[in-house]
């Protein structure tokens, strides 16, 4: 069984836990981090200039996406231009469309065009991957990230999918595919053999992946009825 260590598929740390980002940060197996305006809000986290540039003093040699938050496809390239700017190492994270469901494609194109590295984010479908494709710079570094767990969500088999997004990126030497929204231990090997170069994976995921990866499935089992035998037990049930 191979460990975190041996998967050629990049790890990326997702969160906005601070303590959690830059305890990942330091592990050899993570290599680099997203998080996004949902997680900031789930941490508390009130000023999202502040946290960055926070979190930047300590991330500085590993790529870090950090997403724009506006509805206004205007407003979101003047977020996108400050973003960027705030240290090389950063990817500037825009949606494929706002909540309007109007395209973000001539802004991607704008952006890349300038020379901002780009995080793609919130992309489902296979047409809208082959927008994203046309509209890239190749010539500079982005990361297209499909949410292949929200399509397993719908019950269908994201590898399939994930492997024909690869298909349409492959013009592009420097685009990145990433398996995003990842739900179990089990997807980091699905991204590998789905030809995925990263895999953002959330803290709780990562700490399951190092407790339990390659363990014995008999100890577990044992394990796990101890654990109903300890369970009934405190709870005094009787028969």
């Amino acid at each position: 069984m191979k460990t975190l260590n041996d998967l050629k598929v990049q790890i990326y740390a997702d969160g906005a836990d601070k303590a959690g980002i830059l305890e990942l940060y330091a592990k050899p197996y993570i290599k680099g981090l997203t998080t996004n305006p949902s997680l900031m809000k789930k941490a508390g986290i009130k000023d999202y200039e502040a946290f960055a540039k926070d979190i930047l003093q300590t991330v500085t040699a590993k790529p870090i996406s950090l997403e724009v938050f506006t509805d206004d496809i205007a407003d979101m390239k003047r977020q996108a231009m400050k973003i960027t700017g705030w240290a090389p190492n950063v990817y500037t994270k825009i949606p494929i469309t706002n909540s309007k469901g109007e395209s973000c494609l001539p802004l991607i194109r704008e952006l890349g065009q300038q020379g901002v590295k780009l995080n793609v984010t919130a992309l489902l479908t296979l047409s809208q991957v082959r927008g994203v494709a046309d509209a890239l710079n190749p010539k500079v570094p982005s990361v297209v990230s499909v949410f292949a767990g929200r399509i397993a969500d719908t019950g269908v088999d994201p590898v399939p999918l994930m492997r024909a997004c690869g298909v349409l990126l492959e013009g592009h030497a420097k685009a990145e595919l990433l398996w995003a929204s990842t739900r179990e231990v089990l997807n980091l090997f699905q991204a590998e053999e789905a030809g995925c170069a990263i895999i953002t994976v959330p803290h709780d995921i990562l700490a399951k992946a190092a407790k339990m990866l390659g363990l014995d499935l008999a100890a577990v089992s044992l394990d796990t009825v101890k654990m109903f035998l300890k369970d009934s037990t405190d709870a005094g049930f009787k028969l």
